[in-house]
């Protein structure tokens, strides 16, 4: 203490000033806290936006380089956002309940004049001219920016150990994978890292991760929240979600993300509720439907044991609990892995190195050759793969006996579902087979890796929304339990986890 006196002597006025107000935020462990909670705390003035993001970015500092959670921070641009929160507060202006709240973003989304990615080596130098339409609307909000997460490239992936420049570990154990492909951004609310952040799911990418690192994850219903400034993997089902510390904020996160885009022609035009108004603890009565395909054969004993503890407080609760089937999602992860790699493969062929991003540099003799070179040089090995799997299932004389029969396997996977919420409300599963797996176990298996999204799959392929609540440990690490609702049924599916969070309470936490 004497030394710390005697150092605060050397220092001028203003620099002591933001010791102490660093000294203060990082005993006052800000960070752990969620956004509902920090919202509160700021109305009634007991702590500034600044004090926050201090916090946050003390913690980054700590952690970050075990985690490896971010591609880049921006903690200059995160500070003048806080400031100007705390500029209306203090002028009695009325905030918005995300005002002056830390945001971690997946870099697959588009960030006006911040580097954006896709974790790919290809888009290294790619900054973007405009903002996602998310991002516009929570920058309206006064929300804080405080950095872009790492990720499979361009999504594709289960365990983030695709990304171009390095694999983010799982803050519960630092030789597991953090899940994917939007791992950075999960990895960053469990370790503390963020208050709140965005991811992208495609096949499981938001609720997967979140299942291995412990948080709450929800992929909405197809075009309820717009895809403008989403950079494409595979735009019939790719959706922007929430992943957060509990589903009170995945709910308040929600409610400023969805609504009708005209930039986006996917967009669905739909008056969305408040989700904050279906967080009620009473589910008595709510017919649940057990999904017998997704807790057989390649499910982990450990999960499902705790899946089967987590429909046991189901039923405390009140709920009916009945097993039901989807006699077609045995064949979801093959029509999703024709179905994906196809629309990947027109999508990404707009990355030729003339316009923007990476081209090589090596000698070539004409335009197809710098293609070839910069594809080559510019994508991994993973998204590769993808891309000659969809060209192959698109080319001439494979078209209809791939694409074209994937497509009407999607259509049966639709209506299975459609039966199913004729007679439940909600639909449950597993949200992964297994708890998170070591970082290289299975990332020269790519079937291996695929199956990790068994359980998540089918949901995107039919469009709909599913969350993903903890619900347990199994050897010490997180395990998932996914609720599944019908098409614009995120009320009834955020009303069944919170009861189940309050009734359960996860509070285990990882310890960095």
């Amino acid at each position: 203490m004497l030394r710390f006196a005697a150092n605060c002597l050397l220092l001028t006025s203003g620099e002591y000033l933001g010791l102490i107000e660093s000294v203060r935020c990082e005993s006052l462990e800000l960070y752990k806290l969620t956004a509902h909670h920090l919202n509160k705390m700021l109305v009634s003035r007991e702590i500034s936006a600044v004090e926050i993001c201090q916090s946050v970015f003390s913690r980054i500092k700590k952690v970050e380089e075990k985690v490896k959670s971010y591609i880049t921070l921006i903690e200059e641009r995160a500070f003048k956002e806080a400031k100007a929160v705390d500029k209306k507060i203090k002028n009695g202006e009325e905030i918005s309940p995300l005002a002056g709240i830390p945001i971690a973003i997946k870099d697959v989304i588009c960030t006006k004049g911040v580097l954006t990615t896709c974790g790919s080596k290809i888009l290294s130098n790619f900054i973007p001219q405009y903002n996602a339409t998310v991002i516009e609307r929570l920058l309206r909000e006064n929300i804080v920016m405080i950095g872009k997460t790492n990720m499979d490239e361009f999504a594709m992936g289960s365990s983030t150990e695709n990304s171009s420049f390095f694999p983010t570990k799982n803050p519960w154990d630092l030789g597991r994978v953090p899940g994917g492909s939007s791992g950075g951004s999960a990895a960053a609310i469990a370790a503390d890292e963020a208050i709140i952040s965005l991811g992208s799911d495609t096949g499981g990418s938001i609720r997967q991760p979140a299942a291995l690192c412990g948080v709450v994850g929800l992929k909405p219903t197809y075009g309820l929240v717009s895809r403008y400034g989403l950079v494409a993997f595979a735009s019939s089902l790719d959706q922007i979600g929430p992943i957060t510390k509990d589903v009170t904020d995945c709910a308040l996160l929600l409610n400023y993300i969805v609504g009708y885009d005209p930039c986006d022609s996917t967009s669905l035009n739909y008056q969305p509720p408040n989700y904050l108004e279906a967080l009620k603890d009473e589910i008595k009565g709510i017919k649940i439907g057990m999904l017998k395909e997704l807790i057989g054969e390649g499910i982990e004993e450990g999960v499902k044991v705790n899946f089967k503890k987590s429909l046991s407080l189901l039923e405390r609760l009140g709920a009916i609990i009945e097993e039901t089937t989807l006699p077609h999602s045995d064949y979801a992860l093959s029509a999703y892995y024709i179905i994906a790699p196809a629309e990947a493969s027109s999508n990404l062929a707009r990355y030729d190195g003339v316009r923007y991003g990476f081209r090589t540099s090596q000698k070539v003799e004409d335009m197809v050759e710098m293609y070839m070179k910069t594809r080559g040089e510019g994508f991994g090995d993973e998204v590769k793969r993808r891309i000659m799997l969809g060209t192959y299932a698109l080319s001439a004389g494979y078209y209809e006996a791939y694409y074209g029969q994937a497509q009407k396997v999607r259509t049966l996977i639709v209506e299975d579902f459609k039966k199913a919420f004729e007679k439940y409300d909600v639909l449950v599963s597993p949200t992964s087979p297994t708890v998170a797996f070591k970082i290289g176990e299975k990332y020269d298996n790519p079937l291996a890796m695929y199956m990790s999204d068994i359980c998540t799959i089918p949901v995107n392929l039919a469009g709909l929304p599913a969350i993903s609540v903890p619900c347990g440990l199994s050897h010490g690490l997180p395990v998932g339990l996914q609720i599944i609702g019908p098409a614009f049924g995120e009320e009834i599916i955020l009303r069944v986890a919170y009861a189940f969070e309050q009734a359960f309470g996860f509070k285990e936490k990882p310890t960095l």
